[in-house]
């Protein structure tokens, strides 16, 4: 017999494209005759929680608990009932006759979101872009459902995650184990009901679920939990980025209680050694990357040599079962980047497995995923670009390596119009110097319209430290080549690295500054630094001059870390300035104001010349 599969993302990921773990696993598992169907239950939840009759349920759950926060949602409560359909129909399909109803002043009720907007919306769009402004109204309609959710029927929802609070920094599972004996909330009762109508179609051996990020991992364990009560005799497997990082050190054994399996790494490998153990192939020896659970202990089997799938020999991911037309495109920032992931629908393809530089000292460097660097031909990559084409009728691709290779790029794009394959696509990069004006301009006939990049900070001695290889005239240069091709540039950008000075934050938003003033960049966000602890900062604190003060590990996950920087400028105070300027930039906007206007507190003269850039991209 095969060993009937499962594959399922949990709520909640994505909801405008399906997060493609399990379609790489699918196409796997199927060319090695497993059996198996994938049921993205995050988007299923989505789209079953924002209807007319559960919406109506919902507001019959907050009266009956007497529960009031955004009175206003309240008060345009037959409104939102009888709309929801509407919004969400256009949401998926975003048919221009359906947005000049959205978008004609008293449709839909103006609840907390949309009346801080309202002054906005008129500049933002002004007479044009009449999809865009009904795009951007009925996000706001959802977003106030969800707020009203969140605050009065179940505390853990939220759009693009569920109960993220307490899968982050899970260094115990008493936090978890605890809320999984709490009463299912009506958010949860309608995911389990999903969940067994899937189970009713036929009799599966193995549920595997895919965990991404700390937002899954609670609704994973609740539908874990559900299947162990209700179908004793299927087996459970977890795998997954958030499995991959964060529970490398596992050794409580309580979370055995709802799953069988957890695998760690590439799931190819393991996957198709539980299937063989299911099936009597092969013994428990015999697994590979695998916890289980024996004798109420945790063990690890990983047998030796690994059978290692290299990139270039994986079939496409498979896109059947996934259901294309549910997704629905969001208009929620207005950064013209951001929009990108949660507005259109992208089929998600890796170019290379890892990363071909992996050696920046805050990136999580020793993990396989970053690692094992492997590569393939333009030509498998076509031939998969054409095979998903087929199965989804989607031509947006987004390439979701770690940094895509130069010279990968470079091949995949003469493939491309050498085959007359026309996608139009984007992926995150390295500012390398190879980009120069020819390689953009090639890129661009291909179809790439936006590269994301990490600049992280604007100073040379950092960019040093941080070993990324790149100075910032390069980048000066790099981003600009792109920009004159008409491809957006996305910069991600770092604050708070360990021993940053306040004079190094001031002068990297300079740079900023001047970046987006020359065009180089359109696009960009500050994240401030954390500390993990597969990064070479979390493994050598003292070369960084930081101390690591916790959390302390007790057993279960393991990623962040928190410490001080006693040589660093006090790092926090400086987000809502960076951000602040940030957003004026974004829009064109507040050049000339002085930096030090943006905070509240006496900050350090800039010591850059202020055509810094411009001098740069003379050279």
């Amino acid at each position: 017999m095969s060993v009937n599969t499962l594959l399922i993302t949990p709520p909640f990921t994505q909801l405008n494209t399906a997060y493609p773990a399990t379609a790489y696993l699918k196409g796997f598992l199927e060319s090695k005759n497993v059996k198996t169907t994938q049921l993205d239950l995050s988007i299923e939840l989505f789209t079953a929680v924002f209807t007319k009759e559960f919406i109506d349920a919902v507001f019959k759950q907050a009266a009956m608990l007497g529960a009031n926060e955004y009175p206003l949602v309240a008060k345009f409560k037959e409104d939102y009932i009888d709309k929801v359909d509407v919004v969400m129909d256009f949401l998926r399909v975003q048919e221009v006759t359906a947005a000049y109803q959205i978008i004609h002043n008293e449709f839909l009720p103006k609840g907390h979101r949309r009346i801080k907007l309202e002054k906005d919306l008129s500049a933002e769009f002004g007479k044009l872009g009449i999809l865009d402004k009904a795009k951007h109204i009925a996000t706001l309609f959802v977003e106030e459902l969800g707020d009203f959710i969140n605050a009065n029927v179940d505390e853990f929802f939220s759009f693009t995650r569920y109960a993220e609070q307490i899968g982050r920094a899970a260094s115990s599972f008493d936090t978890l184990d605890d809320c999984l004996q709490y009463e299912t909330t009506l958010i949860e009762d309608e995911m389990l009901y999903l969940l067994n109508e899937q189970l009713q179609q036929e009799t599966y051996d193995l549920i595997c679920f895919t965990i991404p990020f700390p937002g899954n991992l609670f609704s994973a364990l609740r539908c874990a939990q559900f299947i162990k009560q209700e179908y004793p005799t299927i087996k459970i497997g977890f795998g997954g980025g958030y499995c991959n990082t964060e529970l490398r050190r596992l050794s409580d054994p309580r979370i055995f209680d709802f799953v069988d399996f957890i695998t760690l790494d590439d799931g190819e490998g393991p996957l198709l050694r539980i299937t063989e153990y299911l099936d009597d192939k092969i013994g428990e020896d015999s697994l590979e990357r695998t916890y289980i659970c024996k004798n109420n202990k945790v063990v690890y089997l990983d047998k030796t040599p690994n059978t290692i799938f290299h990139h270039k020999n994986l079939p496409a991911p498979s896109y059947i079962g996934l259901p294309t037309e549910k997704y629905l495109s969001f208009l929620d920032v207005m950064n013209p980047m951001h929009r990108m992931w949660s507005d259109g629908k992208w089929n998600k393809l890796t170019i290379s497995h890892g990363c071909y530089w992996k050696q920046c000292s805050f990136c999580d460097v020793t993990l396989d995923y970053i690692s094992n660097y492997q590569n393939t031909t333009a030509d498998d990559l076509v031939d998969k670009i054409e095979k998903i084409i087929s199965e989804t009728g989607i031509t947006g691709f987004h390439f979701v390596d770690e940094a895509a290779p130069p010279k990968m790029l470079r091949a995949l794009a003469n493939k491309l119009l050498e085959r007359k394959v026309f996608i139009t696509w984007w992926t995150n990069i390295r500012f390398e110097k190879t980009f120069n004006a020819e390689l953009c301009a090639l890129l661009s006939k291909s179809g790439c319209i936006a590269v994301t990049g990490g600049l992280e900070v604007a100073s040379d001695r950092l960019l040093a430290k941080m070993k990324k290889g790149v100075d910032i005239g390069q980048v000066a240069r790099v981003t600009k080549a792109f920009s004159d091709q008409n491809i957006m540039v996305h910069a991600y950008l770092m604050f708070g690295f360990p021993t940053e000075t306040a004079q190094e934050t001031i002068d990297s938003l300079e740079v900023v500054r001047q970046l987006f003033l020359n065009n180089c960049i359109q696009s960009a966000f500050w994240h401030q630094f954390a500390c993990t602890s597969h990064s070479p900062v979390g493994k050598n604190p003292d070369e960084f001059n930081i101390k690591i003060i916790g959390p302390e590990f007790k057993g279960f996950a393991e990623n962040d870390l928190f410490h001080e920087d006693p040589t660093g400028a006090e790092h926090h105070l400086y987000s809502k300035g960076l951000y602040l300027a940030l957003n004026n930039y974004l829009n064109h906007k507040g050049f000339e104001v002085p930096l030090e206007n943006y905070f509240g507190f006496k900050v350090p003269k800039i010591t850059l010349k202020s055509n810094l850039i411009a001098d740069y991209l003379k050279e």
